[in-house]
This record gives structure tokens, C-alpha cells and sequence, in this order.
């Protein structure tokens, strides 16, 4: 933990850009803050844009071969992980948050209850629109499309478009 916090804080962004580029042969902006962590793994080709942020939060966050990350998206693994198919792309902001707060019991504070963790399975060839969510447990199957301010926050089909909040189907792609 000591050296996990260490790297964190300590290790200079192009450093950073540099370990990501010889490792994996992924390209990570100098102005993006991704953790360096033995649960993230990054495929070859992709790229991860200025202003995002990838975080280890206790599981593995595996991105495939070339995954495109815009800018300013933030990504959070969670016990459960987070898993990104090749050739798949998020749009500016889109966030995918693989953990929850529990909030079952009234007589104690929900930030005193702990988080759980189901992970977030996304196929390959996605399409993740500007600003879109998607939430801890869901998947989204291979040739999808969220529309971009979308939430998803369970299952979306194979080559579906989604649109909303919740994200539902407006079309698949055939």
C-alpha cells in the first residue's frame, strides 16, 4: 500500500507516460492521471486521452488493444473490475464506475456501510457517447452504441443503441 500511495503522488507524469508507452505500448497523455498499479493493464495501441483519470479502487481495470479513452473521462475499477473489449471508445466525460455504496441499513450512515463491487464488462467495438455513465454491474455486448449522456446501469444487447437515463434501446445495428 505504502508503495502503491508513493507512485501516486511521487512519480512524474511523463514517467508515467513513458512506463504505459515501453509496458504495453499504449500511448497515455502526460496531462492524464493514470495510476501506475499491477491490476491495470492497457492493450497495445490505445490511448488515453488529456484530463482522464484511471484508478485502481481494489480490482483489476483492463482496457483491450486499441481502446480509444477521450479526454477527461474517469474510469474506477472496484473489486469486481472493469473490463474493455478491443477497439472500443469513450467519448469526453464519460465516466464507468465499478463500485456502489451500500445503503441498506437506515440506522447507520451510508458513508459508514461500506461499498460493494459487481464490476463493469463492456465487449468489443463499443461506442461510449459524450458525458455517457455506466454504472457498477452492467455490461454492455460487443457492436454497442450509448448515445452520449446516457446512464447504463444494467445489461445492453449486442449491437443495440442506447439512449437515456436509464439507457434503453432505440435500435441495433445490423
Amino acid at each position: 500500500m505504502k508503495l502503491h500511495v508513493a507512485a501516486r503522488f511521487l512519480c512524474p507524469a511523463a514517467l508515467v507516460t513513458l512506463w504505459y508507452l515501453l509496458r504495453f505500448r499504449a500511448v497515455v497523455s502526460p496531462k492524464a492521471e493514470v495510476e501506475i498499479s499491477p491490476r491495470i493493464r492497457i492493450g497495445r495501441g490505445s490511448v488515453v486521452g488529456s484530463f482522464s483519470k484511471i484508478k485502481d479502487a481494489g480490482g483489476a481495470l483492463v482496457l483491450g488493444r486499441r481502446v480509444q479513452v477521450a479526454t477527461s473521462c474517469f474510469l474506477a475499477s472496484g473489486s469486481g473490475g472493469l473490463e474493455i473489449g478491443d477497439d472500443s471508445m469513450l467519448g469526453p466525460g464519460s465516466m464507468l464506475i465499478a463500485n456502489n455504496h451500500r445503503y441498506e441499513r437506515i440506522d447507520v450512515p451510508i458513508a459508514a456501510q461500506g461499498l460493494s463491487s459487481r464490476g463493469i464488462r463492456i465487449g468489443s467495438d463499443v461506442w461510449i457517447g459524450a458525458g455517457a455513465v455506466v454504472l457498477d454491474g452492467s455490461t454492455i455486448e460487443s457492436g454497442a452504441i450509448v448515445a452520449p449522456n446516457s446512464v447504463v446501469s444494467g445489461r445492453v444487447p449486442k449491437n443495440a443503441i442506447v439512449q437515456g437515463n436509464p439507457a434503453k434501446p432505440i435500435f441495433t445495428r445490423r
